[in-house]
């Protein structure tokens, strides 16, 4: 048995139309050997005397007995048929045959059997017609049954046509078969020899063909495939951009703790310099392991959110507070607009976590003398607009701006618009905004940015309010 599809679909089909071509022949092999030509002539002729006689009723039934039997006899002798008449009793009162006289009796439920094989009781079988005459009598027109021969059946006038459409049938049915299969198992096949190509980069879309089930299936796959290779992607840069991060300061660890080690930072002030260092690119390295475990968590849906209703505002201040030092040091004005809102159902920590993301974000991107401005209001949604369902947190700054180029990428992980920016303390990792976008939407959030390049940067986060029936903390893992 083939073991392609294509191959086992078409002998399926062919199997199938084969039986069903052999049903219909077995059933009409029987018909003919029941009905050959020689009983058809025969049943024609008895057909054509029961009229001839039927017309004649009238003259029959006024006939003395004698004188029945007498016309019975003669239209008997022309016709080459055996003709009995049978009263309401079923009691023969003429019969063209006086030889065999009674010979005949009639059938059970003539009414139910107008034409058919009738045996009589010297062991012969006749074919017969019987009709049921005005006087109640009946009208049993037969002749014997003739032998038929197994030649004669094969050399049947119905047999020659009966075959040439069966070998037509058979033919057209192969060749619709074969479309069939083609047209079913050529798709699944192209899907097969893709899916042991998987992965691979030069893989092309598979075009839809075939019946609706095999269409989905080809979409499922090409959707399948697509995802695949997007992760293969994300993975594969994951791991450069992982690289690339922690190239530069283990590369500036272990040039100063190899100077501290050969001597080569033999002053008090030389080693303080390369343990300052070696510090501030543990940190560097340290922060990245954190946003990495967090983003890991995040796709990994083991990031838990202890739900439950926050004051926004009283966030923005504590966030505000928190970079206050920073923001003095730097000469930048952090300020912090938001009228009384309702409460905002989410993690508290993590919510702070994303907002204290943009403003460190904003920070870095801002000069002295620079502001920072933090400002929540109530917006509609798209849904309800105008009706204050959302409560929408703007993080502006007034620095250099996000290149338009750039936009597009800025929430991507390890994405730098600035890559020639000098590492340090304010070189950051390229996790944060990525970090922002997963926070966010695991609150059912939206964040957008907009910046003007030398003008500064706008962040905008669209957080869902708390239902009215919210009230215990709840717990969900995303």
């Amino acid at each position: 048995m083939p073991h392609s599809i294509r191959s086992r679909l078409w002998w399926s089909y062919v199997l199938v139309t084969m039986a069903a071509l052999g049903i219909v022949a077995f059933v009409l092999f029987i018909y003919i050997i029941q009905n050959p030509s020689t009983y058809r002539q025969a049943s024609a002729r008895l057909t054509v005397v029961e009229a001839q006689l039927r017309r004649n009723e009238v003259v029959l039934e006024s006939l003395p007995q004698p004188d029945l039997q007498s016309r019975i006899e003669q239209a008997g002798q022309n016709y080459d048929v055996r003709i009995v008449i049978f009263n309401q009793k079923r009691q023969v009162v003429a019969d063209s045959d006086s030889a065999e006289l009674s010979s005949l009796s009639m059938p059970l439920l003539p009414r139910l059997r107008i034409s058919s094989v009738l045996k009589d009781q010297n062991g012969q079988y006749w074919l017969y017609i019987i009709q049921h005459l005005n006087n109640g009598g009946w009208l049993l027109v037969t002749v014997p049954r003739p032998a038929v021969p197994l030649l004669s059946i094969l050399s049947d006038e119905l047999m020659l046509p009966i075959l040439g459409a069966a070998v037509v049938a058979l033919i057209i049915s192969l060749l619709v078969a074969f479309w069939l299969a083609r047209w079913i198992g050529g798709p699944l096949q192209r899907l097969v020899v893709a899916s042991r190509q998987m992965p691979s980069t030069d893989a092309q879309p598979i075009s839809l063909r075939g019946p609706h089930e095999v269409q989905e299936l080809t979409l499922a796959f090409n959707d399948m495939n697509n995802r695949v290779l997007t992760s293969r992607n994300s993975q594969r840069d994951f791991v450069a951009n992982v690289s690339h991060e922690l190239k530069t300061p283990l590369t500036s660890v272990q040039g100063f703790a190899q100077a501290i080690l050969d001597g080569t930072a033999d002053t008090p002030e030389s080693r303080q310099q390369a343990a300052r260092v070696i510090y501030n690119e543990a940190g560097s390295m340290h922060r990245m392991v954190l946003d990495l475990l967090d983003l890991a968590r995040l796709d990994a849906g083991t990031f838990e959110l202890q739900c439950a209703p926050v004051d926004l505002p009283a966030l923005l201040n504590n966030v505000a507070e928190k970079f206050s030092p920073q923001a003095h040091a730097s000469g930048v004005s952090i300020q912090v607009e938001s009228a009384e809102l309702p409460a905002v159902m989410g993690d508290g920590d993590r919510l702070a976590q994303a907002f204290s993301n943009l403003v460190d974000n904003a920070l870095k991107h801002t000069p002295s003398g620079g502001i920072i401005s933090l400002r929540a209001r109530l917006a509609g949604s798209s849904d309800s607009p105008g009706k204050g369902s959302e409560v929408q947190v703007d993080v502006a700054d007034t620095g250099a701006g996000i290149p338009p180029e750039a936009l597009p990428h800025i929430f991507e992980r390890f994405y730098q618009a600035d890559p020639s920016r000098p590492g340090g303390e304010k070189h950051g990792t390229g996790l944060g905004l990525a970090i922002v976008k997963e926070i966010v939407g695991a609150h059912s959030g939206k964040i957008s940015v907009r910046s003007v390049p030398n003008t500064g940067s706008l962040f905008t986060v669209t957080l869902p309010l708390v239902p009215p029936d919210a009230s215990a903390v709840s717990r969900r893992k995303i």
